[in-house]
């Protein structure tokens, strides 16, 4: 449903080149290609060798036939990988080695209209106003501590990033909260949670908060303008309202000490609606964390993210995946774009920002599969010319070999990936399985790697590489 807008942009584009390549001037094209394709076979690039020995991925230890993966350090004795960098053991200690590694970068981006520019706030800065934000939230009554959990209610934006840091910096937790719960399963969270505060987008996720309030809430700061009607009605069930400038001038103006927290602090509480009766909560540290993104980091070997990359953001960070996703670019210094809001122009943000990685979801890949399928139908030529596209492509996969730079992509390709921004190389999928024609499709019409992963409870996460060198393919 998140996603029911975003893709047609791609499959129409897709559908306007092949009705191209269709035509005379496709047949000459198809000509050319095929002359162009004997030279690029005698000059493409060397395979990337697997970072393991793909017959042998685990270890027999002992007569139970119980097997261990290669990437577990001395994994008889179940000691597995809790860090990568000896400096960054927490979420908090990560975005502080983003801002080295990029040299005070880019951190945050975001445009005020589908027709405007990126605008972008570097580390440093996203550090200050981070930790400002968490003074003034101490200033107003919370106290330092993992057993301090703050809600936040409100779609990807720099807000959202600044708050969960913010906590951080005062060893906080953050329980993040979404449209689809619905205000019974809300106001049940705050109850179990004993929220004091949370922090809200709009004046629409403040009235929901107070159509049925927890009798634990006291304040509630919103990023965007509170109409009055809001304030009587929150002042009438004893909740004060703060706006996130007020709270972060707060802090500056009276600065707190800040209490790092330790790896086995929690970091977050995430709930999801399960099948049955109230939400579960999924409580993470820190060190559960880190763990996760190291691992996936070791694995991914040269295609980890790097303080070049830049990220779009459009899966709702409610959820782990995303989450994960961010931190892995901040312990790089990378950089992270937030789309728009309307998930209809999530495409023209995609060509705004032009990003190098991305989350995304099967339903996605899935509708842009068929949709470019659909397009094929009625033209022997178009899907003469596709299929001799992607067994060429799929061939160079099946020797290691992931490009965006043939003649291929050229001809046949290109838009798929204008689409997209021209420079995806690397996407992460997760929340279903993806099917393997889909995923082969994907890494020959993108011309990138793809990381699948699987999430346990909704929430609780964990990476499945499957990169360039899965069976799949």
């Amino acid at each position: 449903m998140f996603l029911a807008g975003g893709d047609m942009n791609i499959t129409n584009e897709m559908d306007g080149y092949l009705q191209y390549i269709g035509g005379p001037a496709g047949a000459i094209a198809l000509t050319s290609v095929a002359a162009a394709s004997a030279l690029y076979y005698a000059s493409r690039p060397t395979p990337v060798l697997p970072p393991f020995d793909l017959d042998k991925q685990s270890e027999p230890q002992g007569p139970d036939m119980v097997h261990y993966s290669k990437f577990a350090k001395d994994g008889k004795d179940l000691k597995f990988m809790r860090y990568l960098y000896e400096d960054t053991l927490t979420i908090y200690d990560a975005v502080r080695r983003g801002a080295k590694e990029s040299n005070n970068g880019n951190m945050l981006g975001w445009r005020d209209s589908k027709d405007s520019p990126y605008q972008w706030m570097r580390y440093n800065e996203a550090l200050l106003r981070a930790k400002n934000f968490g003074s003034g939230l101490v200033n107003l009554g919370l106290r330092p501590g993992s057993s301090t959990l703050v809600g936040v209610y409100a779609q990807n934006c720099p807000e959202w990033v600044l708050t969960e840091h913010a906590l951080y910096c005062y060893s906080m937790a953050i329980v993040p909260l979404y449209d689809t719960l619905g205000p019974d399963a809300v106001s049940y969270i705050l109850d179990q949670a004993e929220m004091q505060l949370v922090i809200c987008e709009e004046d629409s996720k403040v009235k929901l908060l107070l159509q049925k309030p927890s009798r634990y809430l006291r304040k509630i700061v919103c990023v965007k303008e509170v109409y009055p009607e809001t304030y009587k009605i929150a002042a009438g069930v004893n909740v004060e309202i703060y706006r996130f400038e007020q709270v972060e001038k707060l802090g500056a103006e009276k600065m707190n000490k800040e209490v790092p927290p330790r790896p086995d602090d929690l970091c977050t509480v995430c709930y999801t609606s399960g099948t049955t009766g109230n939400p579960k909560g999924v409580m993470l540290s820190h060190e559960n964390v880190i763990a996760d993104v190291s691992a996936v980091t070791l694995q991914l070997g040269d295609q980890r993210p790097r303080s070049s990359d830049v990220m779009l953001s459009f899966l709702p960070l409610a959820h782990m995946l995303e989450r994960t996703c961010h931190v892995s670019v901040y312990m790089q210094g990378g950089s992270i774009g937030f789309y728009g809001g309307d998930i209809r122009n999530l495409m023209e943000d995609f060509k705004a920002l032009r990003p190098t990685i991305t989350p995304a979801v099967p339903r996605l890949l899935n509708r842009i599969y068929d949709k470019v399928l659909g397009t094929l139908n009625g033209s022997l030529l178009k899907k003469s010319l596709f299929d001799m596209a992607l067994s060429s492509k799929h061939k160079d996969l099946k020797r290691g070999i992931i490009s965006s730079s043939t003649m291929w992509d050229k001809f046949v390709f290109k838009k798929v990936q204008e689409s997209m921004g021209g420079r995806i190389r690397l996407l992460v999928v997760g929340s279903a399985p993806l099917a393997g024609n889909v995923l082969t499709f994907v890494r020959c019409a993108l011309g990138c790697v793809v990381s699948t992963s699987c999430i346990f409870d909704s929430l609780l996460l964990i990476i499945l590489f499957a990169g360039i060198y899965h069976r799949w393919i």
